[in-house]
Parts: structure tokens; sequence; C-alpha cells
């Protein structure tokens, strides 16, 4: 039987040990060449100091001490006395402090997609509810004295002086505290600025320093917050999904968190990805087929496979969902917990100094084609150049191998300590195309 020459196109080790890769999604071509890959991912930490224990909780804007420095929050994940998870929402300000916030939702404080965007573009306006929201934290004079007192610091921050924004009244400031609460763009912000323990500011608490149960309702919350951002208008034709770790991958603060941005058009990759997978409906089968033969494969559980990443320009690795298609928050607890384990289990195995993006792919609900929800976490460990800019072929520096051979030690101890879910690891993996049906 012939062999299929996109399957073959995909990944090519040339006779002077170049690796060439073409992403069979989006036909991105990427080169490693030899020599290149054998530099440390991280360079070692610098300026570590001893933590200050008398800052706990107020480290950065994100930490459970400051409450009151970022929007209202929307929802907050707690655990109850006897251990129990459960959702509050709408925690009025002068309750912030009641209880413990395992994970909060908040509005960003600088929208990608603003309200005004919504508003002037598509009419948007509060639904009944967000202004019930919105009136009952303003009636509380802790609440409105908190969103008076965010609303100057945007404006501040946003290149208005002090004095500026001094001479505005509330009825100027108000109507800029709209978007907290009808808007399109939040936040899941994690509890811990450093690990539980630390004593040193390079123990950054992480996805990987989670414990896998922490880790799933950190995942199972932030798919809730995506499902509602699809009914914030009736023109929302995405959310996109998304985690930078560390500054180099774009965090503003080195504390862990995730993004949901509501959008009014399919995203760039998500066309793409269309177009193939209707010229091609078995091009997920293929691209399973590839790391399987290539032995590629990571981790694997009953209800989703990790594979290095093929085609990307940074190292990466693919997390696929297993079975029918269906997207996150359509997701049974079973199903979401063994997605969560395994990209649990790469961020461990990844360490918490790398800088990566965590980035979820899923089919937009109008959508009838059978896309799958698949993550992709990508290792920001170079900057891209003249060459690249000049070819749009881009140099990554460790192949799909060297991705295997770096993380799959590290999983093989980490399972051996307990510190990730159990699951099938390297060769222990068995995986077919039909897996995905």
């Amino acid at each position: 039987m012939s062999k299929d020459p996109v399957e073959t196109q995909a990944l090519v080790r040339m006779a002077d040990g170049t690796v060439k890769q073409k992403n069979l999604l989006t036909g991105t071509e990427v080169w490693t060449v030899p020599g290149r890959g054998h530099r440390p991912l991280t360079a070692p930490t610098q300026n570590v100091e001893p933590i200050d224990p008398d800052k706990h909780g107020q480290y950065c804007a994100f930490c459970q001490g400051r409450y009151l420095e970022t929007p209202p929050e929307k929802a907050r994940l707690i655990q109850d006395s006897d251990g129990h998870w459960q959702t509050l929402r709408h925690v009025p300000a002068s309750e912030l402090n009641s209880t413990v916030a395992e994970f909060r939702r908040i509005p960003n404080l600088f929208e990608i997609v603003s309200y005004n965007y919504w508003h002037l573009n598509h009419n948007h306006s509060p639904s009944e509810n967000q202004h019930r929201h919105m009136a009952a934290y303003l009636a509380d004079p802790i609440g409105y004295d908190h969103v008076m007192r965010v609303v100057k610091t945007r404006l501040m921050a946003s290149g208005n002086s002090p004095e500026e924004v001094e001479q505005l009244d509330d009825s100027q400031l108000l109507p800029q505290a709209t978007g907290f609460f009808a808007g399109g763009h939040d936040v899941i912000v994690a509890k811990n600025h450093y690990e539980p323990g630390a004593h040193t500011t390079a123990e950054l608490a992480s996805s990987g320093t989670l414990t896998p149960e922490e880790h799933f309702h950190y995942f199972d919350f932030t798919a809730g917050a995506m499902a509602d951002l699809y009914t914030l208008n009736k023109d929302v034709r995405y959310v996109a999904c998304f985690q930078n770790w560390l500054k180099p991958a774009g965090a503003s603060f080195d504390h862990l968190h995730k993004q949901l941005v509501a959008i009014d058009a399919r995203s760039v990759q998500t066309e793409a990805e269309l177009q193939r997978l209707r010229k091609d409906p078995a091009i997920y089968d293929k691209i399973i087929k590839v790391a399987a033969t290539r032995k590629l494969l990571l981790a694997q559980n009953e209800h989703a496979i990790a594979l290095a990443g093929i085609g990307h320009r940074y190292p990466s690795v693919a997390i696929w969902p297993l079975g029918e298609s269906y997207n996150p928050w359509e997701a049974d607890p079973d199903q979401m917990r063994g997605v969560s384990d395994l990209v649990h289990a790469v961020h461990a195995a990844t360490g918490r100094d790398v800088p990566c993006n965590e980035e979820w792919y899923h089919r937009p609900p109008d959508v009838p084609s059978p896309m799958r929800w698949r993550l992709l976490i990508k290792w920001r460990i170079s900057t891209l150049a003249g060459f690249e800019g000049g070819t749009r072929i881009y140099l990554n520096t460790i192949d799909p191998w060297g991705v295997r051979d770096r993380l799959l030690p590290e999983l093989h101890r980490l399972r051996d300590e307990g510190a990730i879910a159990a699951m099938r690891l390297g060769d222990e993996c068995r995986i077919t195309p039909a897996d995905l049906h």
C-alpha cells in the first residue's frame, strides 16, 4: 500500500539531520536545524530572594489579599469545611473576605475586545441579570468605592493624569464601570502566587504545582466561563481561551491565570482548520497516525492522549480528547478530568521555569463540522527573527522527538512519585485513529 503523501510530508528527517515539519491543520512549515536544540529550556533564575512572610497574599494585584484591586468578580470557586467544592456568584464587596477563593472569575481590567466595542458595533448592553448585579454591587458602599477606585486606576493607566481623573465626578466615572459587569473578556485567577510552603521567589505556583484535583476544578471552572461568554451577545462567534505563563509568554503577572475573550468573528485558525477538514475529513486521523507511527506519543488515559506537536513555531505538546468530538463545556466530569490530568502532567513535567502558552481550540457553536477540542502547550523559548519573517519557514529549536525525550523521563518520575494522575506513558500508549470516533 502506497504511503499517503500528506502523512509523509508532515515530518521528514533530512540526510544532514535537519527535521522538516508541516502542520497538517495550518500548513505552517517548521525546520529544526542540527545543533540548535541542545540549549537548556531556561536560563538560570535571576534575582532569587527569600519570600517576605509579611507580604503573604499581597505580592501582586491577583493575590488573595488584594481582591479590591481587580474589577468586581463574577464568580469564585471555594472549598467548604468538608472539602467540597462550590461556586459562589456575584459575591458582594463586603463579603469578599468571608471565604477564600481557590479560583476567581474576574473581568480583565484592560480588555482586548472592550465593552465599548460590543456596545457601539453590536448594540450590546447589560442584560437584566447584569443590571441587577451591577445595581446590587454599587448599593454596597464598599462595592461603590471599589468600583470607583478601579475605574480611576484604569483611566490613569490609560494615560490620564491623576489631576485629570480627580476632576471627574461620579456621574462621569460610573459609565466606565459598565464593562465590569457586561464585558466579554474574563480572567480565571488561581489563589496562590507562590507554591504553598515556598521559601524563595523562584517557587511560583504554576499549573504543574497544582494537585490533579485542583487542576481539574481550574479546568472545569474555565469551561463553564467559556460557555457563559457565548451567551454575552448574539454576535459572539468565538471565545478564545488561553494561558500565558511568565512574561516571555505574554503574562502581565507571574501569577497563574487563564483568559477568555469573546470575539465577533471566527478565528483565522478556525477558518483554516475548517477548510482543511472539508477538503480532507480524515485529517485528524492522519495526525494521530503520524504521531503513533513516529513514536511521538507521550501519555494516555481513558479519555485523552498527549503527543509531541508537529509543525508548530515553538516546541509543543498537543492534548487530544478521545471519542466523539465535543466542546469543553459539554464534557462530562470523567472526560474533563481525563483531559485535565494530561494537561496538568505536561505542565508539571515541563516545569514552572519554562515560559509557555496553553491554547484551547474548539468548534464554534454555529459550525456543524465535527471540529475537535484540543489543547496546545507551547514552550516560548525562542524569538522569531528575520529568517522566519522573510520566508514564513519557522525555526523551531527542538524537534518533536526532542520534546518527547525531554518530557518522558520527567513524566515517569512524577508518576512514580504520585505527583500526577495515573496514566500510560510513552511505549505503553496504544492509540489508533478509531479512538477518535
